[in-house]
């Protein structure tokens, strides 16, 4: 415990990335968490740092900024919409789209009323055909 908080007090030797002050702050916003260990601090910072760093990968491989040497929003929200273990970032991550394109979508789902119900049906149709 105490070689671990004294490595984690700084200096360029750094374990973690990410501030653990800011993770602790996180961590104490949930009304269940009174008080937080500094190991358990330690190994969700680690463990979050490996997550993105996951994450970040899984999109370059996957993604087209392969072929400009870049990661881009785009191939994260790809891969948040098309890998099941990254589904549950999809709302965090949404695909972009035009503004002219959400407002028409607006004003359909004023008129039709539910719009994904709709879309979601008329996929499991398609994907029924090509099989």
């Amino acid at each position: 415990g105490e070689k671990m908080a004294a490595r984690l007090s700084g200096g360029e030797n750094r374990l973690v990335s990410l501030p653990l002050s800011r993770i602790r702050v996180i961590m104490k916003s949930s009304p269940e968490v009174s008080s937080i260990n500094q190991d358990a601090l330690f190994l969700t910072a680690k463990a979050t740092e490996l997550f993105v760093q996951y994450l970040a990968t899984y999109s370059y491989k996957h993604g087209r900024g392969k072929e400009k040497n870049a990661l881009t929003y785009s191939d994260l929200s790809h891969t948040a919409e098309e890998c099941e273990t990254f589904q549950f970032l999809a709302d965090i991550l949404p695909k972009k789209i035009l503004a002219s394109k959400y407002l028409k979508m607006l004003e359909k789902e004023k008129r039709d009323g539910e719009v994904g119900e709709d879309d979601e049906e008329d996929e499991e149709e398609e994907d029924e055909d090509e099989a």
